[in-house]
């Protein structure tokens, strides 16, 4: 069976002209006999990969570059690389980490690990151990300074501010006397605001007053 549809035809004895011929070729269209239904089709007057024609395809190494798949969704100029760096050491703009190194880095470096239960938990965004006798920093994070205002009463400066007046603060250290007879002492809240915080150590009894406590410790939460 023919596998083109001539353009025109002619009669016996015609006289054939270049424009006849061209009429011929540039009208020719395939038939059905073209194409085997399974591998191929056609589709108007045009021959097409069936679905499923293709059964075994193969590209050559480097026939797949960036800019052939590129798209408006693409914005990086290599194809990203997956790194298994429980470190993250080696973690750049273009890369992406496996989940196994996401959470060793979660759980060993930053010390987050996994909790139980439904009930949700925040981090502290300020926390300082102080010696109110001594007026010593001894440890803590977000806290740029402490100023010895008076007997027991200190002004922790944040080195970051807080978003608002609105967080929470949890104080406690050593009991008045540091003996055996210590009586029980009181940690109060003067002021807050998004920069800074004042706390006043009291005694108990006998005097009651402003004291200096060896240990102070203050932990922010908001």
């Amino acid at each position: 069976m023919s596998v083109l549809t001539p353009g025109t035809t002619f009669a016996n004895g015609e006289q054939l002209t270049a424009a006849d011929l061209n009429l011929l070729v540039q009208g020719a269209t395939f038939t059905q006999s073209s194409v085997d239904n399974q591998s191929t089709q056609l589709v108007g007057t045009a021959i097409v990969v069936a679905d499923g024609g293709i059964i075994a395809a193969k590209l050559a190494a480097d026939a797949v570059t960036t800019s052939k798949i590129k798209d408006a969704n693409v914005t990086f100029a290599k194809l990203t690389d997956i790194i298994d760096d429980d470190t993250m050491d080696t973690a750049t703009d273009t890369t992406l980490a496996t989940s196994e190194s996401i959470k060793a880095y979660v759980d060993s470096i930053n010390g987050i690990t996994q909790t139980t239960g439904t009930a949700p938990y925040y981090g502290c965004r300020a926390f300082a151990s102080y010696n109110g006798s001594t007026g010593t920093l001894n440890n803590g994070a977000n806290i740029a300074s402490v100023t010895k205002n008076s007997t027991g009463t200190y002004t922790f400066n944040f080195d970051v501010d807080m978003p608002d007046v609105n967080y929470s603060l949890v104080v406690g250290g050593t009991f008045w006397g540091q003996t055996s007879t210590a009586y029980i002492s009181a940690f109060q809240t003067f002021s807050k605001t998004t920069s800074s915080f004042t706390i006043k150590t009291t005694g108990g009894a006998p005097s009651g007053g402003l004291i200096d406590q060896v240990i102070v410790d203050v932990a922010v939460f908001r």
